[in-house]
């Protein structure tokens, strides 16, 4: 790793384009333009899926005389959508492209969410946080996205920054709603009024967030998402690759090739990697990385997403390994999710003296850490697979590390439950390092899975994490009617450990498959 990379036109992938570094800092070159609306506006979506917890403590609640069990209620509802969307999304992303999929679900989304002040009592917020949930979903053509721009070895790092650096939304709305409400409150506006202006501010950067992606960005890095295969099957011609019943333009990619340029694939296997050459005539080869031909074949042949059909997602679905992910995210991104929804009014029970201002800025916290811990899960998972020659049981053994980790934290802050600030502060930051850290882990092991159905694998992943978020928000909901958070987070700690060992033995990839090693 070189610090210029940051920075620095990468080097790409000859056959697919993805590049093998990240220019995080280089928004002029496509790969940094995607990479930093990929994180940016999934940042967005989630701050503006998270509006009403940071005011829904005291400020929503008096104002909508709610009970605990009504404001435990919404936050199941809220989950229920992103669900639902999220499932569909990870197909569609392989139909239409991730790009035209982000933006649909910014501009949907938004509907709901400048809705939202005309909420007055508890069946309303349990509307509104449902269809306002959709923006939940932006989350899979983010890393659906992130996956189609970067190659495998630094897949795991584009996808956990991403995915990282769009969770802290979940900490800059526990810290701008409040900060909005009380500028708005300064200023003369009743409680009343003031919490429904608030949702002015992320209306407006959703709606100019899904605008831009459309303008500035492209679906693929070789152009339309409609003439991926096509671009394939001309980069293998053009590299001395017969690319004949490889790669089916239009159509799908086949299994047929027992050829490569008229040599065996046992044979090319044992060939030098080609190296660019005549530069004059191809001037696009000046950042391509050499490859040998084997892994030319397999990333056209295995690694270029298929048209979903019926048949294809069946299988991905039943899959072993997309079993694993949705266990294991259940628990990593589930685990984020109702922990972030009920964090602040845990602060505020503990500790009645920091006010709804103060708790909301300690539990944003927990949202914040992701800009590293997230990113940190998918920088150790790609380094273990650099350091272990490409192996993918070192991705998933991490993933397990992390949550078995995570669960036995859970259990001690929910046995311990701290009255002492400093040791629940600490405690829970210990926690969110492993938790979000699995996180970005599980995005680092997806795109190895089944990578002609990225798109499939990624939804259903993502909405597993959904469906844990659902699944621990009603642990939450009838521990002593929504108020018994310590309870809580000791059951979700052993649940977590469980369902992390349950798939640990499944293998990473199938057997046999084609791509993705």
């Amino acid at each position: 790793m070189k610090l210029s990379y940051l920075w620095d036109v990468p080097e790409v992938n000859p056959i697919n384009r993805k590049a093998r570094s990240v220019p995080v800092l280089n928004v002029f070159n496509v790969y940094g333009r995607v990479f930093f609306f990929s994180w940016w506006g999934f940042m967005v979506a989630f701050w503006a899926w998270y509006t009403f917890p940071p005011l829904l403590t005291h400020t929503i609640k008096t104002n909508l005389n709610l009970s605990p069990a009504e404001v435990a209620n919404s936050n199941i509802v809220s989950l229920c959508a992103t669900l639902l969307i999220r499932f569909v999304a990870g197909p569609a992303c392989d139909r239409f492209g991730p790009r035209y999929v982000f933006a649909g679900v910014m501009f949907l989304g938004s509907i709901p969410l400048g809705l939202a002040p005309l909420v007055h009592d508890a069946q309303g917020l349990y509307i509104s946080r449902f269809f306002i949930g959709i923006l939940g979903g932006a989350f899979v053509p983010c890393q659906v996205w992130s996956t189609g721009f970067f190659d495998k070895n630094v897949v795991g790092t584009a996808n956990a920054l991403t995915g990282g650096w769009g969770n802290a939304g979940g900490g800059i709305t526990y810290f701008i709603m409040p900060a909005v409400f009380d500028s708005f409150v300064a200023r003369g506006y009743s409680d009343g009024v003031a919490w429904r202006l608030t949702f002015i501010v992320p209306l407006i950067i959703t709606i100019a967030t899904g605008a831009a992606m459309l303008l500035l960005c492209p679906d693929t890095p070789t152009g339309k998402w409609s003439e991926r295969h096509l671009h394939a099957e001309q980069n293998l011609e053009s590299h001395g690759v017969n690319a004949s019943g490889i790669v089916d333009v239009p159509g799908r990619i086949t299994d047929k090739a027992s050829s490569v340029g008229g040599d065996s694939i046992q044979e090319v296997e044992k060939k030098e990697p080609t190296l660019p050459q005549d530069q004059d005539r191809h001037p696009n080869w000046d950042h391509e990385t050499a490859i040998s031909k084997q892994d030319m074949v397999e990333a056209a042949k295995g690694e270029v997403v298929q048209k979903p059909t019926w048949g294809v997602i069946a299988h991905v679905l039943v899959s072993p390994q997309t079993l694993f992910h949705i266990a294991t995210y259940m628990c990593s991104f589930g685990g984020e999710l109702a922990i972030n929804a009920i964090l602040g009014s845990y602060y505020a029970k503990n500790f009645p003296s920091l006010g709804q201002t103060d708790s909301s800025n300690w539990a944003a916290m927990f949202g914040f850490l992701n800009v590293v811990t997230r990113p940190l899960g998918g920088v150790a998972a790609d380094a273990l697979y650099r350091a272990t020659g490409r192996s993918i049981w070192a991705k998933k053994a991490w993933i397990v590390v992390c949550g078995c980790v995570t669960g036995a934290l859970l259990i001690v802050i929910g046995r311990a439950d701290p009255h002492d600030l400093p040791t629940m502060i600490g405690l829970v930051a210990l926690m969110a390092v492993f938790l979000e850290a699995g996180n970005g882990a599980n995005f680092a092991l997806v795109p190895h899975v089944h990578p002609h159905a990225n798109g499939v694998v990624a939804g259903t992943a993502g909405a597993g994490g959904n469906l844990g978020g659902v699944l621990f928000a009603v642990v939450f909901r009838f521990m002593d009617a929504g108020t018994n958070y310590a309870k809580s987070f000791w059951v979700i700690g052993v649940l977590t450990i469980g369902l992390n060992l349950v798939l640990c033995w499944v293998a990473p990839v199938p057997k046999g498959q084609v791509g993705g090693h």
